[in-house]
């Protein structure tokens, strides 16, 4: 079944449950997809990858709001972005541990031969591309950074 509609279903058992916050996110989550459905170039569907990056990037939205919130001392807000970013992580695939990310790292360096941070952006290319949706991109980076800077790799 398509993530679209998985998402109809979710709505309609959030509306029957009165379920307010998973509704708004699950609402965010059918808009995005019906732009990326509706925008010049498309057939109205869209690919397994696309939607992916739908939800990663309303994630990343939530945890950037979330963080914001937090520095402002809004937890009332916080709260609300967190429990949405909870409800769209449902819908993402499961997330690499660090040391799960590390190893597939350190294979991936290895791979692509890379030597040192010159190799960063080698690296990177090949291990966004493999571990997309599986890892934040910022903690891909750090990792493949703090790796390439040390020489035992």
């Amino acid at each position: 079944m398509a993530l679209k509609e998985i998402i109809d279903a979710d709505i309609k058992k959030a509306m029957l449950a009165k379920d307010k916050v998973r509704l708004t996110a699950l609402r965010s989550i059918k808009s995005q997809i019906l732009l990326a459905e509706t925008a010049e170039g498309q057939h109205g569907t869209i690919t397994e990858d696309a939607e992916l990056k739908l939800l990663n990037k309303a994630a990343k939205q939530r945890r950037e709001a979330a963080e914001t919130y937090q520095k402002q001392f809004r937890s009332d807000l916080e709260e609300i972005e967190l429990a949405e970013l909870a409800i769209i992580e449902e819908y993402l695939p499961q997330q690499l541990s660090e040391a799960d990310l590390v190893e597939r790292l350190v294979e991936i360096i290895q791979r692509v031969g890379a030597t040192g941070p010159s190799d960063l952006g080698k690296v990177m290319g090949v291990a966004a591309r493999e571990l997309s949706g599986q890892a934040d991109g910022r903690m891909i980076s750090q990792v493949v950074s703090n790796l390439l800077n040390n020489t035992n790799v």
